[in-house]
């Protein structure tokens, strides 16, 4: 029999799957993603950034412990893999060790350990885009567990002194397809290419809203 918890995870990633329209922040931001570079989609749930990003030319490689969203998706790397167990996805053994990407996207998951991780998988000019529930998320539907949110500020920490920082946001948002307070970032692999005297990455065009 199931506990309570992992039934309330169940219709949480149930209530994703539903969605089909890519998130908002992936479409505004997937332009910066170099040209035909690979992109990992981290807990992709029915693939909806998947489509999205390889109708953008990017091939795709998409990792979820249930991929039974994932089928037709053709031309695309699937790895069914539980990501919090061990080997880690990212360590030696692990199902993508040693791999890099030009494109990371996570929507609607945290999970800690991994996100040093996903930093570290971004190929030189790679761009990481990440969006997720944030603490303050209690007051509205699930995830409530402070496991599963993140603390302010904590995705910009997370990249300081790594990537170069493009966009971020922090606040409730209930517009979205699921209302709730929300923390995203959008980040590049840039730090320390520059041909400036004074060291400053190159600036990214502003990408419209």
């Amino acid at each position: 029999m199931k506990n309570q918890n992992s039934t309330s995870d169940d219709k949480t990633r149930s209530r994703h799957r539903r969605i089909t329209e890519p998130s908002p922040w992936i479409r505004r931001f997937a332009p910066l993603i170099p040209e035909n570079g690979a992109v990992l989609d981290l807990a992709a749930g029915g693939g909806r950034h998947s489509r999205h990003l390889q109708g953008l030319g990017h091939p795709m490689t998409v990792i979820d412990r249930d991929v039974s969203g994932l089928i037709g998706l053709d031309d695309v790397e699937i790895i069914e893999a539980d990501l919090e167990s061990e080997p880690a996805p990212f360590t030696v053994g692990g199902v993508l060790h040693g791999r890099t990407f030009a494109g990371v996207c996570v929507i609607n998951y945290l999970y800690r350990p991994l996100l040093r991780d996903l930093v570290a998988a971004l190929a030189p000019g790679g761009v990481l885009i990440y969006e997720t529930f944030a603490r303050g998320n209690e007051a509205f539907i699930r995830p409530r567990n402070p496991d599963h949110l993140l603390k302010s500020g904590e995705l910009l920490e997370l990249v300081r002194g790594r990537l170069q920082v493009v966009a971020y946001e922090h606040g409730r948002d209930e517009a979205a397809e699921i209302p709730g307070v929300k923390q995203r970032i959008c980040a590049v692999n840039d730090l320390g290419t520059s041909e400036r005297d004074d060291g400053e990455p190159v600036a990214h065009p502003i990408q419209p809203s």
